[in-house]
């Protein structure tokens, strides 16, 4: 994809000039001569970018970057977009890597690969197992590029796993400046830090050395109980029976689905003693159980008050109407399969860390403010929640996961991200809360930003923070402060502000909740972008625009 100065007519006479006059190096710029529409995947946020560009080669990249400085430029790195925040979202420059994106080695000893950073999570998955090699932990989905899932926190549900950088050895960067660097835990350590969570803050990332696994099947198994006997469980058992274990906890009827997997010896699946099999078609992987679901959804928006009695339909043909054995689901399934969930419709979704040991008060206080409970109810607990849930009815389930960074990343090892939301010193666990938007529509009466807001400030009260890729409303002087990031924060600003002073890799979000505004317009970065201003799309969510903060030189 070669563009000429024709195909990029609509773009500024002065931009055109400066592209071309670079076009004699034999290095194409690999803009998309389209007008190209980005938008999230849950069609939340939507933009047009100014250029959209899809490099295959490195010197591709650092040609953009330097145009980009020269035209006084933006640019987003963009994958699957499968954060619902406008985090993906900009009228400048977006670059997608999907064309860079090769398993350059495999050492069939070690495990250690070395990718392109553009490489999706299916695809690596795939080349990993033609080798023999998987991926030590996985999140609910494998859209996401490596670099996507590194750089916003991504995480599976082990007490013997954390983040999934955890597996990161090194990476190579383009800064602002057009350079490409290396860092490591042992090299510009505080810029590995920084990269290893980054939110598009810091440059693009242009390879992955990842240290895999042998591969591996898992036998799974899940089953439904009501959430009392989780609570009980919460602590002796619950999250160490197995080595990948994540919960669903209903609000209404109160049950909770445990899945647990562990890996099955290989000389087993060699020999043929243990078989991979998959488990029977759920109700909601079927046709008809999806498009049933949808609707209900659909119907429940404008009569919010059958919520809890879609919540017992559709899960109790999903996992049973029972208790205990009848419910169990078993498979045994390789780990790249194992892992994987169907996010079904397009949806918000608010997730935050907090310590794992709050996870029963946490539970218990939000469906005591769901319920409405008055002392004396069953199941009541004094929520302290501010605000009212009169009339509010919330979607299924709260997913329910942990993690444990401590077990392979520190602060001394050097391989910790500066802005890693999990505890420093053990276990975190993380609550989900997903509002669907059935038919791209938002739910009723404003009723995801009143359970939000509850929500919020339920995990501050019990010490979390927000997952970085999904929906929040917090200011950089809460990350800022001595009870959440401290002096991580500042860290990470500082490494930020030196290999990106003019801005380059700035937009609308890093500036809300990284930076914060500056005291005076003058104070902007020089190539930072300004807005976003957001209307409704014609096709669901929101059309955002920004515009450079000042023009080319």
């Amino acid at each position: 994809m070669a563009s000429t100065t024709e195909d990029l007519s609509h773009l500024p006479l002065e931009i055109r000039s400066i592209i071309t006059s670079e076009s004699s190096d034999g290095t194409p710029f690999p803009a998309s001569p389209i007008p190209h529409t980005h938008r999230t995947w849950a069609r939340t946020f939507s933009s047009h970018p100014e250029v959209y560009l899809q490099p295959s080669t490195l010197p591709q990249i650092t040609k953009i970057t330097n145009l980009a400085r020269r035209c006084r430029r933006r640019l987003v790195v963009v994958g699957s977009g499968h954060s619902p925040s406008n985090l993906t979202c900009t009228s400048s420059w977006m670059v997608n890597l999907d064309k860079y994106s090769r398993v350059l080695s495999i050492d069939p000893t070690t495990g250690l690969c070395v990718l392109q950073s553009g490489i999706r999570l299916w695809q690596l998955s795939e080349a990993l197992n033609k080798e023999g090699f998987a991926l030590p932990s996985m999140g609910s989905i494998n859209e996401q590029s490596i670099v996507g899932a590194i750089t916003t926190g991504t995480h599976g549900s082990s007490l013997k796993h954390g983040l999934i950088s955890e597996g990161v050895e090194s990476l190579k960067i383009v800064l602002a400046n057009g350079e490409e660097v290396s860092c490591s835990p042992t090299e510009r350590q505080d810029l590995f830090r920084a990269a290893l969570l980054s939110l598009g803050a810091i440059g693009i990332v242009t390879e992955v050395t990842f240290r895999a696994v042998k591969a591996f099947s898992l036998a799974w198994e899940q089953q439904i109980d009501p959430d009392s006997k989780l609570f009980a469980e919460w602590e002796s058992k619950v999250w160490k029976q197995s080595e990948f274990v994540r919960v669903w906890w209903f609000p209404y009827m109160r049950r909770a689905v445990v899945w647990k997997a562990d890996k099955v010896d290989g000389n087993d699946l060699d020999t043929g003693i243990v078989k991979n099999y998959d488990p029977p078609t759920s109700f909601q992987d079927g046709k008809f159980g999806y498009f049933v679901y949808h609707n209900l959804l659909a119907l429940a928006r404008w009569f919010p008050r059958i919520t809890p009695w879609v919540e017992w339909f559709v899960f109790g043909l999903q996992y049973g109407f029972g208790n205990g054995e009848a419910t169990v689901t078993r498979a045994v399934q390789p780990s790249y399969k194992a892992f994987l969930l169907n996010c079904l419709y397009s949806q918000f979704v608010n997730e935050w860390a907090i310590p794992l040991e709050k996870g029963p008060e946490a539970l218990q206080r939000l469906a005591a403010w769901l319920h409405r409970l008055q002392p004396g109810d069953e199941g009541y607990v004094e929520h302290k929640i501010p605000f009212s849930a009169e009339g509010l009815w919330v979607h299924s389930p709260v997913e329910v996961r942990v993690s444990d960074t401590t077990v392979k990343t520190s602060a001394e090892r050097g391989n910790r991200p500066w802005l890693d939301i999990t505890p420093d010193d053990g276990p975190a666990l993380y609550l989900n809360a997903t509002m669907y938007r059935p038919y791209l529509r938002d739910p009723s009466y404003n009723a995801t930003e009143r359970y939000y807001e509850a929500f919020e400030w339920l995990m501050r009260d019990l010490g979390g923070k927000p997952h970085w890729a999904k929906t929040f409303a917090v200011t950089p002087e809460d990350f800022a402060s001595k009870q959440w990031y401290g002096e991580n924060f500042h860290q990470f600003r500082k490494v930020r502000d030196e290999v990106d002073p003019l801005g380059m890799f700035v937009g609308p979000w890093q500036r809300k909740f990284l930076l914060g505004e500056p005291a005076e317009e003058e104070d902007r970065l020089a190539l930072e972008e300004v807005g976003f201003e957001q209307k409704p799309a014609k096709d669901g969510g929101f059309l955002v625009t920004g515009h450079q903060n000042a023009p080319v030189a």
